[in-house]
């Protein structure tokens, strides 16, 4: 396979869609969002054709404002126009993938809702890795709603990180008996779920709406269950490779 390596700093006054004949050679490609002010990446993507164009002309994927097009709004609002750089083209989307989840690796603090794909296998300290294949595997004895959390996120809290805010069918997730926080194929805290509720302000003071979603109101789960599934590495089948989704069910 040819991947090509191109960086060329693009902004929206001057190109705003690539023609065709270059369409036809981007294929799959990955880009990063950079903010001119500072020079700071703040958003990591993958796509094709004139993906990278989309969030600059505020397309929302059918979400309500995240914090990727808040960015860039306040970059707009300053007169100043975000930079578009494509660092790898010409892939297949599953090597898109990787080179995708490679670069949210190294770039803490960005503004994607998730990690890449595969956050098990993503950047980790030599101990961690011996740590994290050494681990016993789960058995799960509840119905267990799998939730992937941003490593980074864990350091601050855990229950927060966990529990908002979700694209989820929330009938199904109500049938769960313990909500489990996952980061990097581990099994880092479990929560017990006393209600679900629109991903709103309202419900949940202090954070932004987002619609379409869901968070959860609840507890820490009690120490027998924490016993069962905390430090254990979640079974191969919830590890499926090129999943992108960061919910999984156990039933």
């Amino acid at each position: 396979m040819n991947i090509n390596y191109l960086e060329v700093v693009l902004t929206n006054n001057e190109i705003n869609s690539f023609p065709a004949e270059v369409l036809v050679e981007l294929k799959y490609y990955v880009y990063r969002l950079i903010d001119p002010r500072n020079g700071a990446t703040f958003y990591v993507g993958k796509g094709k054709g004139n993906r990278v164009f989309s969030h600059v002309r505020g397309e929302r994927d059918g979400d309500s404002l995240d914090d990727k097009l808040k960015h860039i709004r306040e970059i707009q609002l300053a007169g100043l126009e975000v930079i578009n750089v494509i660092h790898r083209h010409g892939m297949d989307e599953d090597t898109a993938l990787e080179v995708e989840a490679a670069l949210i690796d190294a770039y803490p603090g960005l503004n994607n809702l998730v990690d890449g794909i595969d956050n098990d296998r993503g950047v980790m300290h030599i101990r961690e890795i011996i740590d994290n294949y050494k681990a016993e595997t789960a058995e799960f004895h509840h119905k267990a709603l799998l939730i992937n959390v941003n490593r980074s996120t864990t350091d601050n809290s855990l229950y927060n990180a966990t529990r908002f805010a979700w694209k989820i069918d929330k009938s199904r997730a109500e049938q769960a008996d313990v909500i489990l926080a996952v980061s990097q194929g581990i099994i880092r805290g479990a929560f017990i779920a006393d209600e679900w509720l629109p991903a709103t302000s309202k419900n949940f003071p202090g954070r932004e709406s987002v619609l379409g979603r869901y968070g959860f109101i609840g507890q820490k789960a009690g120490i027998n269950i924490e016993k069962l599934y905390i430090g254990k590495r979640i079974p191969d089948k919830y590890r499926k490779h090129g999943a992108a989704n960061p919910i999984k069910y156990t039933w």
